[in-house]
Order: C-alpha cells, then sequence, then structure tokens
C-alpha cells in the first residue's frame, strides 16, 4: 500500500473513534434515574389496631424496569462520616429479580433477599435524609429522600 492510503486509512479510524466516543453511549455508565412519592395510603387494620409508623410509607419509581442485583438504604449523615456505613434496609439479588418499575420502602421483591439473614428493615425517622442506592448489572443510580411524619401516628400518642 502506498504512504497515502496508510494515511487516509488512519485519518478514518480516528474520525470514528471520535463519532463512537463522544456521540454514542457505549462508553457513558448508565445512570438509573429515581424518584420517589410519599403518600398517605388506607391501609386495612383489624378493629383496634394503631397505625404504629412515624412516617408516611415512600414508593420509589424509575425510568423502566430494572432487574436489581442490589437495593440499600443509607441515612446520609452515617455516609458523611463513614463511606461503609450500615444500611437501614439492604436487598441482594441471589439468582434472577423479577423486572420492577416501582417498590415500597421495606417490601419484599421477588428474586431479592436480605444481604443479612434475619435483618428486617429499620423503620424511618422523619426529617433525616436517607440515601437510596440501586445497582442493576453495570447500571447504577442514587436517590436522596426526606420522609414525612405520619399524621396518624401522631395522634395516636
Amino acid at each position: 500500500m502506498k504512504k497515502k492510503n496508510l494515511v487516509l486509512i488512519a485519518i478514518a479510524l480516528a474520525l470514528a473513534c471520535f463519532y463512537v466516543f463522544y456521540f454514542t453511549d457505549w462508553f457513558k455508565p448508565q445512570i438509573i434515574r429515581i424518584f420517589h412519592v410519599s403518600r398517605a395510603t388506607r391501609v386495612i387494620r383489624r378493629p383496634g389496631q394503631k397505625d404504629n409508623s412515624a412516617t408516611i410509607p415512600i414508593a420509589f419509581g424509575f425510568n423502566r424496569e430494572y432487574r436489581f442485583n442490589e437495593i440499600k438504604v443509607v441515612p446520609v449523615a452515617a455516609l458523611e462520616t463513614n463511606n461503609d456505613a450500615r444500611p437501614i434496609w439492604h436487598l441482594i439479588s441471589d439468582s434472577n429479580s423479577v423486572p420492577v418499575k416501582f417498590f415500597f420502602y421495606g417490601e419484599r421483591i421477588r428474586g431479592m433477599k436480605l444481604a443479612v439473614a434475619g435483618m428486617r428493615p429499620e423503620p424511618l425517622q422523619p426529617g433525616v435524609t436517607y440515601r437510596l442506592f440501586v445497582k442493576s448489572g453495570s447500571a447504577k443510580g442514587q436517590h436522596d429522600f426526606q420522609p414525612v411524619a405520619n399524621p396518624a401516628s401522631q395522634a395516636n400518642q
């Protein structure tokens, strides 16, 4: 091959690499978009049973369905002093989790189990900021939220 042809091939490869790197998502980390909703819901209770939860239930939603490998919730204050802070709720996938587009805090998700056997989700405290971490394959996401006090639990006190 002539020197001119080699130079043209090198330029074409450089332009192709430039295009792939800057104009495609091949090398960008996938980010899971998360939102949360706090709504008082009607829960069916037995007669005389009181609402003990200090906060209104929180539902987390995502931009599409994901098969999560890991879900955990950690208080933000604990993360400021320790990056490996103990989570108050931690689920991991043991094999193949069910694709979900939303879930409630503390809910059991099929295909996932507690990271520490027997550890139940700790109750959320109103006014405390928490961070939700999720992983699904190579995609990751995190979202800060602050639970709202449950007026029903305050009326029962």
